[in-house]
């Protein structure tokens, strides 16, 4: 099955290359919550949800660009979550930090995610307790791992408007900090490049399954600010609280 999702996520990341890397400027359109969203991320939610529906037909699919009613989903005890394109930010920018984001979700849990960044040519991958980076034809198992000082990595379109982050940083000790994009940020502490993920700003559920089915199953852990794993059973709200991705 993983092996299945990785290549739909490659067909979906074809999909947004094609806007990617087309003539015309990319066409923005605001959604309710203020949040942009393009051609790209229609694209790609058409191809994964297709691609998911003739996979699973059983197992709903909640994805960014059409979630279901709550009356719908209340009682989903197993289901997909989709941010068909995470950094719509960062593709209008085409610094290349954006990703496609597909996780399968039983009983509130993770189990199974992929996160492949098309521009950068890197796929994780994460199932039953293992995770993998697959970059240039080469897939490599990967583990969090520790280091003196830590390396932070943070949001690229959050962090100087982040006060509550900054004040953070300015109590952890020594450290160093780097920026990206997207739910890469999950995946540097998957394969130990970076040792913590700090996050205070809102995000919602579909940003945080798939970054963090690789963290956990490459030993890193996913807790709110209260010690607590983030939770995926249904909810009425799809925002997360705030949380932190790390070996501790």
């Amino acid at each position: 099955m993983l092996d299945k999702i990785c290549q739909l996520a490659r067909e979906a990341g074809d999909a947004i290359m094609q806007v990617y890397n087309g003539a015309e400027p990319v066409d923005v359109t605001r959604k309710s919550d203020d949040s942009p969203v393009t051609a790209a991320d229609l694209a790609a939610h058409r191809v994964i949800v297709s691609g998911l529906n003739t996979l699973t037909p059983d197992v709903p699919v909640l994805s960014e660009e059409d979630p279901p009613g709550w009356e719908v989903r209340q009682h989903w005890q197993k289901y997909w979550l989709v941010d068909p394109l995470d950094g719509t930010k960062e593709f209008i920018k085409r610094n290349g930090e954006f990703t496609v984001n597909i996780a399968l979700i039983e009983n509130g849990k993770p189990v199974l995610g992929v996160v492949y960044a098309p521009v950068l040519g890197v796929m994780y991958s994460a199932a039953e307790g293992k995770a993998w980076k697959e970059e240039n034809g080469q897939q490599m198992q990967i583990h969090a791992r520790e280091a003196r000082p830590p390396l932070v990595v943070v949001s690229r379109s959050h962090f100087d408007s982040d006060t509550e982050l900054q004040e953070y940083l300015h109590q952890l000790g020594e450290h160093q900090t780097t920026s990206i994009g997207s739910s890469l940020k999950f995946c540097l502490v998957a394969e130990g490049a970076a040792q913590l993920y700090p996050r205070f700003g809102p995000t919602n559920i579909w940003d945080t399954g798939a970054g963090h089915a690789v963290a956990i199953a490459a030993g890193a852990h996913v807790h709110d600010w209260q010690g607590k794993t983030l939770d995926y059973t249904p909810r009425e709200s799809f925002l997360n609280p705030g949380f932190r991705v790390s070996l501790f």
